[in-house]
């Protein structure tokens, strides 16, 4: 993050990029890094947190249910802890709502940390989806964290469009053959979520 000339002080809305394994935004919030001003915050995977911490995270379905519960609390609390800044946006790798995608059933995770979906939402301001590339389109292993198949990545890709897509401000990406194209499209919706004051200091070179 760079400097901004701005001054004002902002009220903070929590933008999520979302999208399957190998979509992405790893790439993209790197970029974002570059781009932005220091009044963007940059929040990480609550699932990488806790994988890289070594929370197990393959087994039986109680130890799924397990995993998926622990990534939605770490999830709140990351956000909770950008309260008291002065973020213009808060860029989520991933929302809550995105457990559900991966949740083993037979209930809901919803019903296993005592929200709702609807109460997830509101949550966010803006939910961007970069889509999962189809196997022999990009698609790799160079996350060590990443596990999924192509055909697995795709199917997770595809219940996350499914949940998300109820949201008011959801917006998909989708995969290009050019992955600068994909990044561009994505940092300019990012961009057009930052206040007039903060929007002037976006590095021209990435969003153009």
């Amino acid at each position: 993050m760079h400097a901004c000339a701005c001054t004002e002080r902002h009220e903070p809305r929590r933008v999520v990029l979302t999208g399957g394994p190998g979509a992405g935004k790893t790439a993209v919030l790197e970029f974002v890094a570059l781009a932005f001003c220091r009044h963007v915050t940059l929040l990480p995977e609550a699932a990488g947190v806790l994988f890289k911490g070594g929370f197990p995270r393959n087994g039986s379905n109680s130890r799924l249910r397990a995993a998926q519960q622990a990534i939605f609390h770490v999830q709140r609390q990351l956000e909770e802890g950008t309260v008291e800044g002065n973020a213009a946006i808060v860029v989520c790798d991933r929302g809550t709502p995105d457990g559900a995608a991966y949740w083993p059933g037979p209930d809901s995770l919803w019903d296993a940390v005592g929200t709702t979906l609807e109460a997830e939402f509101a949550r966010y301001d803006r939910v961007i989806h970069l889509r999962t590339p189809a196997d022999g389109n990009g698609y790799n292993y160079r996350n060590p964290l990443r596990v999924e198949s192509p055909r697995e990545a795709m199917e997770i890709d595809r219940r996350i469009a499914e949940i998300w897509d109820g949201h008011a401000r959801y917006e998909e990406v989708p995969a290009t053959d050019d992955f600068l194209e994909k990044a561009r499209h994505a940092l300019n919706l990012l961009r057009a979520e930052l206040p007039e004051c903060c929007r002037g200091s976006v590095s021209k070179s990435l969003v153009t």
